[in-house]
């Protein structure tokens, strides 16, 4: 069982996204900073679980998570940001932001990077949930 990360601050990192053919940097600031939102993180984009049950089931789920007071709901991998992009075409997942974690930092700093090497997948996260608020889970 992983350790439960209640009342933890949630990692100070730069995210590095493409839009609209743009490189734009989201802080977790502009992600936390006064919102409530729900995250979740999965190994990777296009993996059979992650895309057959996580994010469609979260994607479903968007207008109850609203009606309950959440602002966004996130889901973040250890991918670059063009796998996550084609990810997020590929499931029409337009009630979620997918956010990559390109270099694991934010999944290091919550303290779920795991070595996934044995699979030929490097590092990659732990599945997990967790509700944040105004940057604290």
């Amino acid at each position: 069982m992983l350790p439960n990360q209640e009342g933890q601050k949630v990692p100070q990192v730069t995210f590095h996204t493409r839009k609209d053919n743009q490189w734009v940097d989201i802080t977790t600031d502009d992600i936390f900073a006064g919102k409530t939102v729900v995250v979740f993180s999965l190994p990777g984009a296009f993996t059979p679980t992650c895309s057959s049950t996580h994010l469609p089931g979260y994607n479903e789920l968007a207008k109850v998570f609203q009606a309950n007071g959440v602002d966004d709901i996130i889901c973040i991998s250890v991918n670059d940001t063009f796998v996550m992009n084609e990810w997020a075409k590929d499931q029409e997942a337009d009630n979620v932001t997918l956010i990559p974690d390109g270099n694991g930092e934010f999944t290091e700093g919550m303290g779920m990077l795991v070595d996934k090497a044995d699979l030929g997948f490097g590092k990659r996260s732990w599945r997990y949930s967790m509700l944040v608020k105004d940057g604290l889970v």
